[in-house]
């Protein structure tokens, strides 16, 4: 299994947006793709500051290709994310999980 994750950070004041646009995008689009294991969003608030942890898990590094459109290591953009994200990391990270449930 492998573990991808993305970071996002937004205003404070778009927090509960921003989550509900996460929904929308990402996470209904990963947990429809074949081979995800689960979704994750992690978020922290701190300094006028959202910091949002996307956390999917994958069956397999194809899996992930097939997702990334090839790119594993580059995040999937969506129209609107210039319109929340004051910080935005192009690249995600990538983890091979040792322990799960």
């Amino acid at each position: 299994m492998v573990a991808r994750v993305w970071v996002g950070i937004t205003r404070e004041a778009q927090a509960g947006d921003y989550f509900a646009y996460l929904n929308r995008t990402r996470v209904k689009e990963q947990r429809a793709q074949e081979g995800n294991r689960g979704v994750f969003v992690l978020r922290r608030v701190c300094g006028g500051r959202a910091e949002f942890v996307l956390l999917s898990l994958w069956e397999s590094w194809e899996a992930i290709r097939k997702f990334s459109r090839g790119e594993i290591d580059r995040e999937v953009s969506y129209p609107a994310d210039k319109d929340f994200l004051l910080e935005f990391d192009p690249k995600v990270t990538l983890y091979e999980v040792l322990v799960h449930p």
